[in-house]
């Protein structure tokens, strides 16, 4: 008996959800390349590059497009789009060690729980009691990666924060604006597509902040070389994948779904970085993981209101 073909929805959804694929390897392969090319160099070459091959692969959008593209989506998303990828990148760029980088790469994943809340808040999503315990968990589970091998406490939170602010802050604005961008662009986007243009934004952006800056001429080993292309294939591939999936699939089965993406990437960053988290990091990784079932079992069954809001 062959199976029955998805519908357009459904293969969006997996389009988009195979973006957690691409994305789980970002943290270790940013800071990697900013080793290489630094923080604020290596990012602009990473989107410069990316918008490249998300141009090439389809074309920038022509004037009357983007006059036909509903304000809130082109301006709106870009500006989000724009914050989030500088704050994440340079994030993971100025932290002060390897074992730093995965602890902001996990607070940045608080935005697959943040999505959902923001889902629920634009009225996207019907609310539901079992979201809120998934999200607590995700939220307890980031408290044990910060606070490392210290005693929990907020002294102990709050000493490890202040070791690297500015990093720490950048890793929560990303966290935070990722899933406005999520669900502004679900939204208005209207099946229009201006990713190519974000993308340039963000080099453009960079560029100019790398031209201020007091970091030295960029210098392309064979290493940097290699590092950068794959970083920038699998940047532009997983937000090519994650754009369509906005467009067409099920924003709350993408979220939750987005949820395995910190156990991938602790598994890739401990490899790559080759460094060694603490056992709280790790209960840190379950207790991320648990709230993603606890989210998954809640929304698994979607009632017909929600599939309709959630396809539209």
């Amino acid at each position: 008996m062959s199976t029955p073909p998805l519908v357009p929805s459904q293969r969006a959804t997996l389009i988009g959800l195979s973006a957690v694929l691409c994305w789980s390897a970002l943290v270790s392969l940013f800071r990697s390349v900013a080793e290489h090319l630094g923080a604020i160099g290596g990012a602009a070459c990473v989107f410069s590059l990316s918008a490249f091959l998300v141009t090439w692969r389809f074309g920038l959008p022509r004037a009357a497009q983007l006059k036909a593209m509903h304000p809130a989506y082109l301006l709106g998303c870009g500006l989000l789009f724009v914050l989030n990828e500088i704050a994440f990148s340079l994030s993971l760029g100025w932290a002060s060690h390897r074992g730093q980088t995965l602890e902001l790469g996990m607070i940045n994943y608080l935005w697959p729980s943040l999505t959902l809340v923001m889902a629920t808040v634009m009225g996207l999503q019907r609310f539901r009691a079992g979201l809120v315990p998934g999200v607590l968990l995700s939220m307890a589970g980031i408290v044990l990666v910060v606070k490392g091998d210290n005693a929990l406490s907020l002294a102990s939170l709050w000493a490890n924060v202040q070791s690297n602010p500015l990093a720490y802050a950048l890793a929560l604005c990303a966290a935070c604006l990722w899933p406005c961008y999520s669900v502004v662009s679900k939204r208005y986007t209207q099946g229009a597509n201006a990713l190519p243009a974000f993308l340039w934004a963000v080099a453009a952006v960079l560029w100019i902040k790398y031209a201020l800056s007091p970091e030295p001429p960029l210098r392309f080993t064979l290493p940097a070389l290699l590092q950068l292309g794959l970083l920038s294939g699998l940047t532009a591939l997983g937000y090519s994948c994650w754009d369509h999936g906005l467009r067409a699939g099920n924003l709350t089965v993408m979220a939750v779904g987005s949820y395995f993406t910190p156990v991938l990437s602790a598994l890739v960053g401990t490899l790559w970085l080759q460094v060694q988290p603490s056992w709280s990091f790790w209960q840190g990784v379950l207790l991320v993981t648990l709230g993603s079932l606890v989210c998954w079992w809640t929304t698994r069954s979607p009632a017909p209101a929600d599939i309709k809001k959630l396809a539209g």
